[in-house]
């Protein structure tokens, strides 16, 4: 085990250091500073420590993805991977104190000391300020993830655990380059990704070196793993190229801007990439025929592996320099403008012009969050349905359409210029919210993707979870038992427009990224419950009749007027310090624009409700057509039991009538 961690780790670690030291020369970041200079122990010491927590999350989550996705629980890697996992998160946990302590000495700008005003300044910049706050937050989450990563063994806690690994990157994502660029939200999704994606890509491949098998007894074991891992480089391969892309073009501008170091250390990212990608997929591709038809080694395999985890390193220093490179774009938000607009202030971002209905289509805001997971969607649907088709099955093609639809109107939800301007409108946003909760879900459900998923995808046998055991599980889980219940479902939809609108919670999202970000997941969630639960096309628990479906419909429809004429008629802002400071000098005044979105609320939400009453209606129809047809068929076999038995009731009511009265 301590061979195999060392022949994993050793050369990502030792080209991390060597990338990053040469490319903290190229861009300047090692040189002193001319004011209030930290010292060269902090200027090496604090990227040192920041790559060291990237290598640890990377540990972490790596190992916890391949230990929930291609690991059985019998096997003896599954407790491998959560001592990686283990370990991994307290490389994460030290390296972020020691990261967050010289993030500090940057600022603080004083040698280190042990009296009671350090300490006291220390607390304060950890406790108060943005910057401290997410360090602190990182140290806990990694804590945290190390601790349960020693004490979990079941799979829904290790997938709970990996959940909360996850998270742990959000804090990080928010700093650096991202806090300061004027497309902070576009940055910050964007670093998110790439920094997720990559952990799983270089912590899975470590896991593969450790892992590998020895002796031909475990090659194929190892071939199905590697097979596994595969599948899930290729897509962290394209999601990190993605971002990456992304976060270039905020960062470099033009093709002038590649002439600069940062851009010099772009080109070299870029490069590392392109060899990871094509090298791995190449070599990957020959190495598992070999190995799955005996003709290959493993020793072949874990040299790859190693030289490709050497390549990673350098990837990963690359990256780090990065973040303390200065860019060819000034990353100067709206709000350090002079003279700047109160919108400006309180988005971060220079005033759209004058909204009109046409630049939904032609202002973006991308988002690639949203963008890869629409993409990923529509690509994985359309697999599913091509293998069902090569193996002679039949899949419904207005299915695929409607999925296909429902991640287009996904993808321009959540990228458009709906999403710039319902920054500005509220009338705006109460249009995505409705395409969001109730467009969108509706599109999906009448899809079938579990449906899909289960038939299209192979059911793994060697007691590993693969995505159809994860989905089935989920499925069919007490959770979801209880909250895709129609009344449940419906409650949950109904009571959370109210709560989300009439809270903190609505100006949160508005203000915050993050907030942001679950409000669109909270609307499609709720959604595609209280769809499911009515219309739904894959297997559920419950099969409520559909004189309640239509009784829920009719009374969504209800409250959706009540919602909207609240709305229409109310004289108080939902979000005034955000919608009543904006200043914006174009458009309705935002109380007028506010009456508007409770008219669009009202007349937009109808019209998929009315979709919903129509559906129902319809399977309400055909349930009675399987009735009779039923019934019939039953008739044609054992004759009308019912019908018998009443007219034999008849001729016995007939002969009593008739019988003579002795009496």
């Amino acid at each position: 085990m301590t061979k195999a961690v060392t022949k994993g780790v050793l050369p990502l670690v030792l080209g991390t250091l060597v990338a990053l030291i040469a490319g903290l020369i190229v861009g300047g970041a090692a040189l002193p500073q001319l004011l209030a200079d930290p010292g060269a122990t902090v200027r090496y010491g604090l990227p040192v420590a920041k790559a060291m927590v990237h290598l640890g999350a990377a540990l972490t989550l790596g190992s916890l993805l391949l230990a929930a996705f291609a690991l059985p629980q019998n096997s003896p890697h599954f407790s491998k991977a959560l001592g990686v996992a283990a370990g991994g998160g307290a490389l994460w946990t030290i390296s972020a104190i020691v990261t967050g302590l010289f993030t500090f000495l940057t600022v603080y700008v004083e040698p280190f000391s042990i009296d009671q005003r350090f300490g006291e300044v220390l607390w304060l910049f950890t406790s108060q300020t943005e910057l401290g706050r997410s360090w602190l937050i990182t140290t806990l989450l990694a804590a945290t993830v190390s601790v349960l990563s020693v004490l979990v063994r079941s799979y829904p806690l290790v997938f709970a655990t990996g959940v909360l690994a996850v998270a742990a990157l959000w804090p990080l994502a928010e700093q650096g380059h991202a806090a300061g660029t004027a497309n902070h939200q576009a940055a910050v999704s964007s670093a998110f990704v790439h920094s997720v994606f990559a952990a799983f890509w270089v912590g899975g491949l470590v896991m593969m070196a450790i892992v590998h098998g020895r002796d031909k007894s475990e090659t194929k074991a190892f071939s199905k793993t590697l097979e596994r891992y595969s599948t899930i480089a290729l897509v962290s391969f394209i999601v990190v190229a993605a971002s990456g892309l992304t976060n270039a073009v905020l960062r470099v501008g033009s093709l002038e801007g590649l002439a600069s170091p940062y851009g010099a250390l772009v080109l070299g990212k870029v490069a590392a990439l392109v060899v990871l990608g094509s090298w791995g997929a190449w070599y990957r591709l020959t190495l598992l025929r070999g190995l799955q038809s005996a003709t290959g080694t493993s020793r072949t395999v874990i040299r790859v592996i190693v030289a490709e985890l050497g390549l990673m390193g350098l990837a990963t220093g690359l990256a780090v320099a990065l973040a303390r490179t200065a860019t060819p774009v000034p990353q100067v938000p709206a709000t350090a403008i002079t003279q700047a607009t109160p919108a400006e202030i309180l988005t971060g971002e220079r005033v759209p012009p004058e909204f009109e209905w046409w630049r939904v289509f032609t202002d973006w805001k991308i988002d690639v969050l949203w963008v890869l997971l629409a993409a990923f969607g529509v690509f994985f649907y359309l697999a599913g349905h091509y293998r069902l088709r090569r193996r002679g099955d039949a899949w419904p093609v207005l299915r695929t359409l409607s999925f296909v639809s429902g991640m287009l109107l996904l993808a321009l939800t959540t990228n458009s210029g709906l999403a710039l301007y319902g920054n500005y409108l509220f009338s705006v946003h109460m249009i995505s919210h409705m395409l969001l909760s109730m467009a969108v879900p509706l599109l999906v459900v009448l899809s079938a993707p579990v449906t899909l998923a289960s038939r299209a995808i192979k059911a793994r046998k060697d007691q590993s979870r693969g995505p159809r055991e994860w989905i089935l599980s989920l499925v069919h889980s007490r959770y979801l038992a209880v909250l895709g219940h129609p009344l449940v479902a419906s409650v949950i939809f109904a009571i959370s427009l109210i709560v989300f609108y009439y809270s903190p919670l609505f100006e949160w999202a508005l203000r915050e990224h993050l907030g942001h970000q679950w409000m669109i997941l909270h609307f499609l969630f709720t959604g595609y419950l209280f769809a499911q639960a009515l219309v739904g096309v894959d297997p559920s628990p419950h099969n409520p009749p559909y004189p309640l479906r239509l009784i829920i419909v009719l009374a969504t429809m209800a409250f959706h007027a009540f919602f909207g004429l609240s709305l229409i008629y109310g004289t108080g802002l939902l979000a005034p310090e955000w919608y009543g400071a904006m200043g914006r000098e174009w458009g309705l005044d935002p109380l007028a624009d506010q009456q508007r979105g409770g008219e669009l609320a009202w007349g937009l939400g109808e019209i998929p409700t009315l979709v919903l009453a129509v559906l129902v209606t319809y399977g309400w129809m055909k349930s009675d057509d399987r009735a009779n047809k039923r019934r019939d068929r039953l008739t044609d076999r054992q004759g009308d039991r019912e019908l018998d038995a009443y007219n034999e009731m008849l001729a016995e009511r007939a002969q009593w009538k008739i019988r003579p009265n002795k009496g």
